[in-house]
């Protein structure tokens, strides 16, 4: 039998396009997550949209058991099932927001990177830097083909 070889992405973003932003603030954010790909279109499990949220709205460092029980009272307040709250996931998500260079880890504790603007976040950590060594990779292989 041959061996069969994966092809693992070294990196990867979605990117998707919706309407201008409006509604409340956990819509947006969730458009937000939703534009990144980091969240599904039609995903009820939307609990990253929580743990991103509370990071964003604490304004300070937090380890992962105070992002649980925010969570769990943002869900609560908004009248959200609870699901995927537990601590495991609540990891996973802070480790997906980490991937994506919004958020970063300070001894055990978890803040916004660099204390930044999301704004300027996006524009270096994500436009500058990841998306474009991605595109630039992609043109090589349009390149090669020619």
């Amino acid at each position: 039998m041959a061996n069969v070889s994966k092809d693992i992405p070294l990196a990867e973003i979605t990117l998707r396009k919706y309407e201008k932003p409006y509604g409340d603030r956990r819509d947006i954010i969730k458009r937000l997550c939703l534009s990144i790909g980091l969240l599904q279109p039609g995903d009820s499990r939307d609990v990253i949209v929580d743990v991103f949220q509370t990071l964003l709205d604490s304004g300070k460092e937090l380890e992962c058991d105070e992002v649980v029980s925010c969570v769990i009272e943002a869900r609560k307040k908004n009248n959200l099932p609870l699901v995927g709250i537990a601590p495991s996931n609540i990891r996973r998500q802070l480790r997906r927001l980490r991937e994506l260079y919004l958020i970063e880890k300070v001894k055990n504790k978890y803040r916004i990177t660099e204390k930044e603007n999301i704004n300027v976040i996006f524009e270096e950590k994500i436009e500058k830097f990841y998306l474009k060594s991605i595109l630039s990779r992609v043109k090589e292989y349009f390149n090669a083909i020619k």
